[in-house]
């Protein structure tokens, strides 16, 4: 039933990469655009397009003749890039009667109590009013986002956001193999149920030679979404159409329910700016019985954080147990370490609604 769950969502997310958008000397290729766009304007229903491609977007305007490999020129092609992409995606979508909104996320979007639910309320906005969505991390300004080299992670993110029926995830290869789908003896896997159906896997082999992002990306991606209850489909870009009918390529079925929205951004979109070693006894606070971490458990603080940034809570043995976002700047926290939170009259160093288990 999971592949007809993909054919009969209401509430789709699709996501294509950069190599399924890209000339072979690495522009835009705005005939694929547009093949692409014909293909998810005919569904109908409900579609939230998570889009690589602002970088080689940007290439030609700049008169750079391939992919630049410093950060700062990075920057400059996405930036120019990224208006050309929504322009061509607008006039595309435009031809069926479609409007285009364009969304751009950072991880402090996604993680950040205060900017999470303004793009969840953004994007259902634009669904209901009939918009498609165009979202893309803000690599003009996001260093982080460009490392982590793909959209496969936040789409699975944004699916989670919205409450989508289903992913999918469009590549340059058909799905996902049992080794390197150039040598022969490679199998397409039709399913995975969980983690132990490719547990002998090196996915690292398995995948395209063209995307930033790699198979592991998209492997990954599936497990956040699959944990969350959105079933994922990933084919290539090149069979669109019948992806969306749920047929072909590599179907991740779900493996959990859905949980608190941005509990999961916390877990899988943060990025840990540092940490807090706990004693034993806080660590069965947080662990065991879901409390608050207080200034009396933290015996140690290590990283250069501020107020709101995700860390990470570890045990006196160094592993991490949980992550969280800390309620006070790194310089303040030294000076409260093992003291109570009565005597001081001080609030929690991480709230129990503000952690998440890992």
């Amino acid at each position: 039933m999971t592949r007809e769950a993909v054919a009969g969502a209401k509430r789709l997310v699709v996501k294509v990469g950069s190599s399924s958008l890209t000339t072979a000397a690495g522009g835009l290729d705005g005939d694929r655009l547009d093949a692409l766009v014909d293909v998810l304007a005919a569904r109908g229903g409900e579609l939230v397009l998570v889009s690589s491609g602002a970088i080689a977007a940007g290439l030609a305007p700049l008169g750079l003749p391939k992919r630049p490999r410093d950060l700062a020129t990075q920057q400059a092609a996405a930036s120019v890039g990224q208006s050309l992409l929504v322009q061509r995606y607008a006039s595309a979508f435009g031809r069926h009667g479609r409007t285009v909104g364009q969304v751009l996320l950072t991880a402090d979007d996604v993680v950040r109590r205060s900017h999470y639910r303004n793009a969840q309320t953004t994007l259902e906005r634009l669904i209901a009013l009939g918009v498609v969505p165009v979202v893309n991390e803000n690599d003009a300004v996001a260093t982080e986002e460009i490392r982590f080299g793909d959209n496969d992670r936040l789409a699975a993110l944004v699916a989670h956001l919205v409450r989508a029926d289903a992913l999918v995830l469009l590549s340059d290869v058909d799905g996902l193999y049992d080794g390197d789908p150039r040598k022969a003896g490679s199998r397409l896997v039709s399913e995975v149920s969980g983690p132990g159906d490719i547990a002998g896997f090196d996915i690292g082999s398995t995948g395209s030679t063209l995307g930033s992002g790699g198979m592991a990306s998209k492997v990954d991606a599936a497990a956040v979404a699959t944990a969350a209850g959105v079933p994922v489909l990933l084919a290539a870009a090149t069979s669109a159409a019948a992806a969306l009918k749920g047929e072909g390529g590599t179907l991740f079925a779900p493996t959990g329910s859905r949980s608190s929205g941005r509990l999961l951004w916390l877990a899988h979109a943060s990025t840990p700016r540092g940490s807090l070693t706990l004693d034993p006894g806080a660590v069965a606070a947080v662990v065991e019985r879901r409390l608050s971490l207080l200034p009396a458990g933290v015996t140690a603080v290590d990283g250069d954080f501020g107020a709101g940034d995700p860390v990470e809570l570890v045990g006196p043995d160094g592993v991490a147990v949980a992550r969280g976002l800390v309620a006070y700047d790194a310089a303040e926290l030294p000076a409260l370490l093992g003291r109570s939170t009565r005597e001081l009259g001080l609030r929690e160093v991480v709230h129990r609604d503000d952690i998440v288990l890992i």
